[in-house]
Protein backbone atom coordinates (compact mmCIF):
# COMPACT_ATOMS: atom_id res chain seq x y z
CA UNK A 1 0.00 0.00 0.00
CA UNK A 2 1.01 3.60 -0.47
CA UNK A 3 1.57 5.71 2.62
CA UNK A 4 -1.00 8.36 3.41
CA UNK A 5 -0.60 11.48 5.49
CA UNK A 6 -2.00 11.86 9.00
CA UNK A 7 -5.33 13.66 9.25
CA UNK A 8 -5.46 16.51 11.76
CA UNK A 9 -9.21 17.05 11.42
CA UNK A 10 -10.59 13.76 12.76
CA UNK A 11 -14.06 14.31 14.29
CA UNK A 12 -14.25 14.05 18.06
CA UNK A 13 -16.53 10.99 17.97
CA UNK A 14 -14.49 9.10 15.36
CA UNK A 15 -12.43 7.09 17.84
CA UNK A 16 -15.47 5.89 19.77
CA UNK A 17 -17.20 4.84 16.56
CA UNK A 18 -14.12 2.90 15.49
CA UNK A 19 -13.90 1.13 18.86
CA UNK A 20 -17.55 0.05 18.66
CA UNK A 21 -16.97 -1.22 15.11
CA UNK A 22 -13.92 -3.21 16.20
CA UNK A 23 -15.63 -4.63 19.28
CA UNK A 24 -18.59 -5.89 17.29
CA UNK A 25 -16.32 -7.29 14.58
CA UNK A 26 -14.26 -9.25 17.11
CA UNK A 27 -17.34 -10.36 19.03
CA UNK A 28 -18.91 -11.77 15.87
CA UNK A 29 -16.26 -14.51 15.96
CA UNK A 30 -17.12 -15.57 19.51
CA UNK A 31 -15.01 -15.92 22.63
CA UNK A 32 -11.63 -17.46 23.47
CA UNK A 33 -9.73 -15.45 20.88
CA UNK A 34 -6.12 -14.26 21.05
CA UNK A 35 -5.17 -10.60 21.37
CA UNK A 36 -5.71 -8.73 18.10
CA UNK A 37 -4.17 -5.49 16.87
CA UNK A 38 -5.71 -2.88 14.56
CA UNK A 39 -4.40 0.19 12.78
CA UNK A 40 -6.71 3.21 12.53
CA UNK A 41 -6.37 5.10 9.26
CA UNK A 42 -8.24 8.25 8.12
CA UNK A 43 -10.76 6.94 5.61
CA UNK A 44 -10.52 9.92 3.27
CA UNK A 45 -6.74 9.61 3.07
CA UNK A 46 -6.97 5.87 2.55
CA UNK A 47 -9.43 6.28 -0.31
CA UNK A 48 -7.29 8.98 -1.90
CA UNK A 49 -4.21 6.77 -1.78
CA UNK A 50 -6.03 3.53 -2.64
CA UNK A 51 -9.02 4.35 -4.87
CA UNK A 52 -9.59 0.67 -5.58
CA UNK A 53 -10.84 0.33 -2.00
CA UNK A 54 -13.75 2.70 -2.68
CA UNK A 55 -15.94 -0.06 -4.12
CA UNK A 56 -15.15 -2.34 -1.16
CA UNK A 57 -15.83 0.33 1.45
CA UNK A 58 -19.14 1.57 0.03
CA UNK A 59 -20.88 4.83 0.94
CA UNK A 60 -21.62 3.83 4.50
CA UNK A 61 -18.04 2.86 5.25
CA UNK A 62 -16.74 6.02 3.63
CA UNK A 63 -18.79 8.01 6.14
CA UNK A 64 -16.76 6.44 8.97
CA UNK A 65 -13.87 8.91 9.59
CA UNK A 66 -11.45 6.18 10.75
CA UNK A 67 -11.02 2.84 9.04
CA UNK A 68 -9.84 -0.02 11.31
CA UNK A 69 -7.40 -2.30 9.49
CA UNK A 70 -6.85 -5.64 11.21
CA UNK A 71 -3.23 -6.62 11.77
CA UNK A 72 -4.01 -10.15 12.93
CA UNK A 73 -3.09 -11.90 16.15
CA UNK A 74 -0.69 -10.07 18.45
CA UNK A 75 2.07 -12.49 19.53
CA UNK A 76 2.81 -12.20 23.23
CA UNK A 77 -0.56 -10.62 23.88
CA UNK A 78 -1.04 -12.12 27.34
CA UNK A 79 -0.97 -10.01 30.51
CA UNK A 80 2.69 -10.61 31.25
CA UNK A 81 4.06 -9.83 27.79
CA UNK A 82 1.55 -7.38 26.29
CA UNK A 83 3.60 -4.26 27.03
CA UNK A 84 6.72 -5.82 25.52
CA UNK A 85 4.82 -6.94 22.43
CA UNK A 86 3.35 -3.48 21.86
CA UNK A 87 6.66 -1.74 22.51
CA UNK A 88 8.05 -3.49 19.43
CA UNK A 89 5.38 -1.94 17.18
CA UNK A 90 6.20 1.23 15.25
CA UNK A 91 3.54 2.74 13.01
CA UNK A 92 4.17 4.69 9.80
CA UNK A 93 3.02 8.31 9.64
CA UNK A 94 -0.20 7.47 7.77
CA UNK A 95 -1.62 5.66 10.80
CA UNK A 96 -3.54 8.07 13.04
CA UNK A 97 -4.26 5.60 15.81
CA UNK A 98 -4.41 1.97 16.83
CA UNK A 99 -6.51 -0.42 18.87
CA UNK A 100 -6.12 -3.76 20.60
CA UNK A 101 -8.75 -6.31 21.57
CA UNK A 102 -7.94 -8.68 24.45
CA UNK A 103 -9.83 -11.15 26.63
CA UNK A 104 -9.15 -11.23 30.34
CA UNK A 105 -10.40 -12.74 33.60
CA UNK A 106 -11.30 -10.01 36.07
CA UNK A 107 -11.58 -10.68 39.80
CA UNK A 108 -12.64 -8.53 42.76
CA UNK A 109 -9.69 -6.82 44.45
CA UNK A 110 -10.13 -8.93 47.59
CA UNK A 111 -9.78 -12.11 45.55
CA UNK A 112 -6.69 -10.86 43.70
CA UNK A 113 -4.97 -10.25 47.03
CA UNK A 114 -5.52 -13.86 47.95
CA UNK A 115 -3.81 -15.04 44.77
CA UNK A 116 -0.54 -13.34 45.58
CA UNK A 117 0.85 -16.60 46.98
CA UNK A 118 0.54 -18.46 43.67
CA UNK A 119 3.90 -20.05 42.87
CA UNK A 120 3.67 -19.79 39.08
CA UNK A 121 1.75 -18.07 36.30
CA UNK A 122 0.13 -21.39 35.46
CA UNK A 123 -1.13 -21.82 39.02
CA UNK A 124 -2.33 -18.21 39.07
CA UNK A 125 -4.27 -18.73 35.84
CA UNK A 126 -5.78 -21.96 37.19
CA UNK A 127 -6.89 -20.36 40.44
CA UNK A 128 -8.31 -17.29 38.73
CA UNK A 129 -10.08 -19.37 36.09
CA UNK A 130 -11.77 -21.58 38.67
CA UNK A 131 -12.91 -18.83 41.04
CA UNK A 132 -16.72 -18.50 40.95
CA UNK A 133 -16.44 -14.72 41.43
CA UNK A 134 -14.52 -14.23 38.20
CA UNK A 135 -15.78 -12.29 35.21
CA UNK A 136 -14.58 -13.04 31.70
CA UNK A 137 -14.40 -9.84 29.70
CA UNK A 138 -13.33 -8.62 26.29
CA UNK A 139 -11.67 -5.23 26.29
CA UNK A 140 -11.02 -3.02 23.29
CA UNK A 141 -8.69 -0.09 23.86
CA UNK A 142 -7.85 2.53 21.25
CA UNK A 143 -5.63 5.59 21.15
CA UNK A 144 -4.90 8.27 18.61
CA UNK A 145 -1.47 9.62 17.88
CA UNK A 146 -2.52 12.95 19.42
CA UNK A 147 -3.41 11.27 22.74
CA UNK A 148 -7.19 10.73 22.56
CA UNK A 149 -8.36 7.44 24.11
CA UNK A 150 -11.49 5.30 24.16
CA UNK A 151 -12.41 1.84 25.40
CA UNK A 152 -15.13 -0.80 25.38
CA UNK A 153 -15.79 -3.76 27.67
CA UNK A 154 -18.09 -6.75 27.08
CA UNK A 155 -18.83 -9.29 29.82
CA UNK A 156 -19.22 -12.87 28.75
CA UNK A 157 -22.18 -13.22 31.09
CA UNK A 158 -23.89 -10.28 29.34
CA UNK A 159 -22.91 -11.05 25.76
CA UNK A 160 -25.13 -8.51 24.00
CA UNK A 161 -24.28 -5.42 21.97
CA UNK A 162 -26.63 -3.35 24.12
CA UNK A 163 -24.71 -4.34 27.28
CA UNK A 164 -21.26 -3.26 26.08
CA UNK A 165 -19.74 -0.56 28.28
CA UNK A 166 -17.90 2.29 26.53
CA UNK A 167 -16.05 5.36 27.68
CA UNK A 168 -12.97 7.52 27.55
CA UNK A 169 -11.61 6.33 30.92
CA UNK A 170 -12.91 2.76 30.86
CA UNK A 171 -9.61 0.90 30.27
CA UNK A 172 -6.93 3.48 31.14
CA UNK A 173 -4.10 1.05 31.81
CA UNK A 174 -4.55 -0.78 28.52
CA UNK A 175 -4.75 2.55 26.68
CA UNK A 176 -1.55 3.68 28.36
CA UNK A 177 0.25 0.52 27.27
CA UNK A 178 -1.15 0.88 23.75
CA UNK A 179 0.17 4.43 23.52
CA UNK A 180 3.69 2.95 23.65
CA UNK A 181 3.32 2.11 19.97
CA UNK A 182 3.51 5.83 19.17
CA UNK A 183 6.57 6.47 21.32
CA UNK A 184 9.77 7.10 19.32
CA UNK A 185 12.13 4.15 19.33
CA UNK A 186 15.72 3.74 18.28
CA UNK A 187 15.31 0.13 17.21
CA UNK A 188 12.61 -2.42 16.61
CA UNK A 189 10.43 -3.84 13.91
CA UNK A 190 8.06 -1.50 12.12
CA UNK A 191 4.66 -2.76 12.76
CA UNK A 192 1.85 -2.82 10.55
CA UNK A 193 -0.02 -1.19 7.79
CA UNK A 194 0.46 1.26 4.92
CA UNK A 195 4.12 0.61 4.39
CA UNK A 196 4.64 -1.80 7.29
CA UNK A 197 5.43 -5.48 7.16
CA UNK A 198 2.24 -7.29 8.15
CA UNK A 199 0.76 -9.96 5.88
CA UNK A 200 -2.50 -9.97 7.79
CA UNK A 201 -4.09 -6.68 6.74
CA UNK A 202 -7.81 -6.69 6.23
CA UNK A 203 -10.67 -4.22 6.32
CA UNK A 204 -13.40 -5.03 8.79
CA UNK A 205 -16.59 -6.20 7.07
Amino acid sequence: MHEVGPDSSIPSDALGRAVIEIERHVSSAGWDQPAQLFALVPTEDLLAAEPQLAAELGADDASQPLTPVAQGELPGGDDEHLADALARIEWPDGVSGCAVAVERIVLPASVETGLADAESDAELARLAGSDPRRHEVRMVAAVLRDGDRFGAVRLRTHDEDSAVLTGVDLVPTLCQVLSLTFEPTTAGSPGSVLGGTSDNEEKLP
